[in-house]
């Protein structure tokens, strides 16, 4: 049985499913520049840096300065909210410069992870109250998207019943507030009794949610844990979105790929990573999301675009667009080549486009690299990571 709530019109629906397409169209994906100023202080202290607001606003300077190169590779960015209001050098908006290129902005709109209560050390994401006057603020001021992450662990007895379905069900209350929330309630009234004709009393944001859940690498689980653990999470994830009637052609998930922990003994190929990644996807993740961006989750720079480019390679039918949605797999060589040295910007900026000329390839199964997999790992991962 349909329910009565009031739909997304043809064109509602049209504009969301553009957005997210252009997003991941061929040989794009996602750079995840939405650290938060703690999530900056463990990455800037890492080169040596001050986590000051001006070294935030330079660095992500030395990543949105990269020439039309990256236009090409990027499809969208995701800001946090200070960065979605800074300004480069010579005063023009980060926000201008990156759609003057053609490239979408989003921003991070979850407010960090919690404890959730009743249970062995697991969390939840918090953020929902107040996010539909944020989307309507993040929508005029130029984002076409939004990104909430939850996490969950993988031990004995984690992820818990609990954990997963409430995280399910925030995931999925955030997507319903981005695309179509904000109701005149005595006008739903008289849409339900018959007195309007159309929808147009909804306020529809517009906003293309990117859900990412995200199961840790933390562990020594191996690939068949991961793997049953992945798929769990999805299916609930998806019946929670089902539940709040989200439509699906107008989002984008962002899931880990299915690793093993990095405390595990047993290594495992790139191959055996693709198949058991896209063994759980086509098991939980309908047809209809229109694209898959993955996280990096921990992995070097090398290991996470091999692993992105033998998931577009593997032999199983694929029906969503398989992409990237990396933060420190894109940045982490640029971080060190600038180490706050103003001589360094250009030299930074070129390990960035480097990095997403890597991962363009990836995700169209076209790279042939990989022989530094591996490299940098301690660098690059920091165990519980959050932002």
């Amino acid at each position: 049985m349909t329910h009565q709530f009031p739909a997304l019109s043809e064109a509602q629906k049209r504009e969301l499913h553009e957005t997210a397409l252009r997003i991941v169209s061929p040989g794009k994906g996602i750079l995840a520049a939405d650290e938060s100023v703690g999530s900056m202080a463990k990455r800037l202290a890492q080169v040596g840096v001050e986590n000051t607001e001006q070294n935030r606003r330079q660095y992500r300077q030395i990543l949105f300065s990269a020439d039309d190169r990256i236009s090409s590779c990027i499809g969208g960015i995701i800001f946090f909210h200070e960065t979605l209001y800074q300004h480069f050098d010579n005063g023009v908006p980060f926000v201008k410069m990156i759609r003057d290129r053609g490239i979408l902005v989003g921003v991070k709109v979850d407010k960090g992870v919690v404890p959730l209560a009743g249970t062995f050390g697991e969390s939840t994401a918090q953020g929902l109250d107040g996010l539909s006057e944020r989307c309507a603020q993040y929508k005029k001021d130029g984002a076409l998207f939004a990104k909430w992450r939850c996490v969950l662990k993988i031990s004995d007895t984690n992820p818990s019943k609990l954990a997963i379905t409430e995280n399910a069900n925030v995931l999925a209350r955030y997507s319903s507030i981005c695309q179509q929330v904000r109701i005149h309630y005595y006008s739903l009234s008289m849409y339900l009794c018959g007195h309007y004709s159309d929808i147009s009393f909804l306020r529809q944001h517009g906003i293309v949610p990117v859900i990412e859940p995200e199961i840790l690498p933390d562990g020594d689980h191996d690939l068949k844990r991961c793997q049953y653990v992945t798929e769990k999470v999805l299916a609930a994830v998806y019946k929670a979105m089902s539940d709040h009637h989200v439509y699906l052609e107008g989002t984008l998930l962002k899931p880990n790929m299915v690793t093993p922990g990095h405390s595990c003994s047993t290594k495992y190929s790139p191959e055996e990573v693709a198949m058991a990644t896209l063994t759980a996807l086509r098991r939980t993740v309908p047809p209809a999301v229109t694209g898959v961006a993955f996280l990096s989750g921990g992995q070097s720079e090398e290991e996470a675009s091999v692993h992105l480019n033998a998931i577009n390679n593997c032999p199983l039918a694929k029906p969503w667009i398989l992409t990237f949605s990396f933060g420190r797999a894109l940045q982490a060589s640029a971080l060190r080549a600038w180490r706050g040295h103003k001589e360094n910007e250009k030299a930074a900026t070129e390990q960035f486009i480097k990095r997403a000329e890597v991962n363009s390839l990836a995700c169209q199964g076209k790279y042939t690299g990989g022989e530094n997999c591996g490299e940098d790992y301690q660098l690059i991962y920091g165990s519980c990571y959050a932002y």
